[in-house]
């Protein structure tokens, strides 16, 4: 029988290290104005998205997002698998789903897929979901608090989560980057324009100031076809008010040109 986690965990575990992936149109656009599932990233960036999941424990997923899409990127490669044998991993990374409303589909795709599944959601989300097998972790959170990020994680955690890959959407990146939870963004950037004023952003929500928005270190950059890859670690404190501020008189003249190999 399935035990959902239905306590909260308050000893001290270990940190997890969360990473935000996710393909994005050249103005900064994760799917058009109507939110529907963006598929407009080539196989190269689904061999590149493959390989980062295959390095983690849990993928963390929006209700959102996939209800868009209806499924999740399993890992297929026999080298990946072979490599997460080898590390003592499962074939497949915990797919844990992010939906206070626990307002899911039963009938999708996702549920007949070959992974394990895992739901956060509040005491009125799970209540259908105690009577059904799909997921094999439950942890849910009073719907009348608000979401507490640092408890979600704990449970996490608590079951050997210890790299976390985050899919978005752009609401549940927001809060996470709020709450000082990321600790890395994998971003491809496509060469396609697709506007809208609601059209949906990597990291939605109030937004920062950008005085005091979250910076980032840019780890590693290349390009395959028209396609960029960018690797960025955020920085864990964020800069201070007045810090960082960009005239042209005061930037023009230590302005420096990046180059990088551009690969077939």
């Amino acid at each position: 029988m399935l035990h959902p986690e239905m306590f909260r965990i308050d000893t001290p575990v270990p940190l997890l290290h969360s990473t935000v992936i996710f393909a994005m149109s050249a103005d900064g656009k994760i799917a058009d104005f109507q939110r529907a599932a963006a598929r407009f990233s080539s196989s190269a960036d689904l061999a590149h998205l493959e390989s980062h999941l295959a390095e983690v424990d849990g993928v963390l997923i929006g209700g959102g997002t996939l209800r868009a899409y209806g499924t999740t990127l399993p890992i297929r490669k026999k080298e990946l698998l072979q490599q997460r044998r080898q590390r003592g991993q499962p074939e497949q990374p915990l797919q844990i789903i992010w939906s206070p409303s626990g307002n899911l589909d039963p009938q999708c795709r996702f549920f007949q897929q070959l992974v394990p599944r895992a739901l956060l959601t509040t005491r009125a989300g799970a209540k259908f979901w105690l009577q059904n097998p799909a997921f094999s972790h439950i942890w849910s959170f009073s719907e009348n608090a608000p979401w507490d990020w640092t408890w979600s994680m704990a449970q996490l955690s608590a079951v050997g989560i210890r790299k976390l890959a985050v899919l978005g959407g752009g609401r549940l990146v927001a809060d996470l980057m709020e709450q000082g939870l990321i600790q890395e963004l994998v971003l491809t950037v496509c060469p396609v324009v697709l506007g809208g004023a609601t059209a949906p952003t990597p990291v939605d929500g109030a937004g920062f100031l950008a005085e005091l928005a979250p910076r980032l270190e840019l780890l590693s950059c290349k390009t395959v076809d028209q396609e960029v890859f960018l690797h960025y670690r955020v920085q864990p404190d964020p800069p201070q008010a007045g810090e960082n501020s960009f005239t042209l008189e005061n930037n023009c003249s230590s302005a420096t040109e990046t180059s990088f190999t551009k690969e077939a």
